[in-house]
């Protein structure tokens, strides 16, 4: 079984074609080589280092309470 989450783009490198997204405390580098037209503030489905789409905020915000209610994120929704 294969997780993807949603998270905000805080930071962009567009000459990498690379990212920093953050989801609560945490912030990963991921690659954005498989979306285009993103912008910071942008919410952005990521899978092992990838972002595979970009999301609304009231679905990434939505997806990311269900994790939290479900116990797999510590208060990553508010």
């Amino acid at each position: 079984m294969c997780l993807a989450l949603p998270a905000r783009v805080v930071a962009l490198d567009m000459d990498a074609d690379m990212a920093t997204v953050a989801l609560g405390e945490v912030r990963k580098e991921i690659s954005l080589a498989l979306v285009e037209d993103v912008a910071i503030g942008d919410y952005v489905l990521i899978h092992v280092g990838y972002a595979l789409n970009k999301l609304s905020p009231d679905e990434a915000e939505r997806t990311l309470a269900l994790f939290a209610e479900a116990g797999l994120l510590e208060g990553a929704a508010s």
